[in-house]
């Protein structure tokens, strides 16, 4: 039976998948469109079996907050280059599962992968896999947070870009100091809220590395005592959200404005997109070299 360009458009609508991997099915289908997409699926999930071990540290960090702000997901999808994080596809596949995160309340990626996506029929693994086939490259849902807090108090978010994301829990405040700080930790990459939270061990390590810098210089121990501890505050207040110089007011530090808003950060936490993956660098002819073999 001849392939009519009118199936071809009709497999493509219904699929997603280019004009020649439509054609090729619906040859191989004898031009029966159901039998064709059937075995189009099963080779999507051949295809995202192949990809699955190939380092994917692109992607997007979205954020799904419920509209009594008391509720918010953050979750870090990864693609395996930078354009693919920026298809329209992929955008609107990494919207619906934050939804569907939200909505269910799920604790894991786990968990996450086996709910409904939100807006489609089948579950959020199964729409992954498409899109693999559909895409060609490994995608991943790498990791999810999930925060609810009190009555009365606020979950806020910021998020720079799709590249770097960040949630945080207000006591006593309100949605725009909320997103404020959220947009102050982004840019600081403060590690803890208070220098209280600062661990022993890092403590004693950053004296001892202070210690050995001074001591050269010669000077008398109750100097050099004196010079390691207010290096340890510099120290301290940079890596703690409240000691920070607040981004839109450099004279004042983040206690103090919580202090004249008569309000409290209960934690935070920040996503930045590959963070703690180890990239692959690729010859770039013998990556399409490859991906020519393999769509042969």
């Amino acid at each position: 039976m001849s392939v009519s360009a009118a199936m071809v458009m009709s497999l493509r609508e219904r699929t997603g998948a280019g004009m020649m991997e439509c054609k090729k099915f619906l040859v191989a289908a004898n031009g029966d469109i159901e039998l064709a997409i059937t075995e189009m699926r099963k080779a999507g999930q051949a295809k995202a079996d192949k990809k699955s071990d190939r380092i994917a540290a692109e992607g997007v960090i979205v954020v799904a907050r419920s509209k009594d702000l008391r509720r918010a997901v953050m979750i870090e999808i990864n693609s395996e280059t930078d354009f693919v994080a920026r298809d329209e596809n992929f955008s609107n596949f990494a919207q619906s599962v934050a939804e569907t995160a939200l909505q269910t309340q799920v604790k894991t990626v786990e968990e996450l992968n086996q709910q409904t996506l939100h807006g489609q029929d089948g579950t959020v693994e199964h729409a992954r896999q498409q899109l693999v086939a559909k895409i060609g490259e490994n995608i991943k849902i790498r990791r999810l947070e999930q925060i609810q807090c009190a009555e009365g108090d606020v979950v806020g978010f910021y998020l720079h870009g799709t590249r770097i994301g960040v949630l945080i829990v207000l006591k006593r405040g309100d949605n725009e100091l909320a997103r404020d700080l959220a947009m102050h930790i982004a840019a600081s990459r403060p590690l803890v809220v208070n220098r209280e939270e600062i661990s022993q061990q890092t403590l004693d390590h950053e004296r001892e590395i202070f210690m050995a810098q001074v001591r050269e210089s010669g000077k008398p121990q109750e100097i050099i005592d004196k010079m390691v501890e207010g290096r340890m505050n510099k120290f301290l207040d940079e890596v703690s959200l409240s000691g920070q110089p607040f981004i839109k007011d450099p004279n004042m530090k983040v206690s103090q404005l919580l202090k004249q808003k008569q309000a409290e950060v209960s934690s935070f936490v920040c996503y930045v997109v590959g963070e703690g993956i180890e990239k692959k660098v690729d010859n770039f002819v013998e990556e399409v070299m490859a991906q020519v073999r393999e769509s042969s």
